[in-house]
């Protein structure tokens, strides 16, 4: 079964990526210069990522004691 629409997004995919032979280093590098010609805001989550190692904050405050799907306790590192 063919779907046009998924067949025409597929064809300009491989259009764009043929401008760039094919390379997704330049494929990725011009999708960042667009974004910077484009004036507009992007949100990113790499300043939220927790490192490898990190611990995460606790979510006990998050979840009220009534809910009924409480967190599981955590793990110490030593156990990890």
């Amino acid at each position: 079964m063919s779907d046009p629409i998924v067949d025409e997004v597929r064809r300009i995919r491989d259009a764009n990526a043929a401008k760039f032979n094919y390379d997704p280093d330049a494929i990725f590098r011009d999708i960042k210069e667009k974004e910077k010609r484009s004036g507009r805001k992007y949100v990113s989550f790499a300043d939220n990522a927790v490192a490898p190692n990190q611990s995460l904050p606790p979510t006990e405050a998050a979840i009220p004691a009534s809910h009924p799907c409480q967190p599981l306790p955590a793990i110490p590192a030593a156990e990890r």
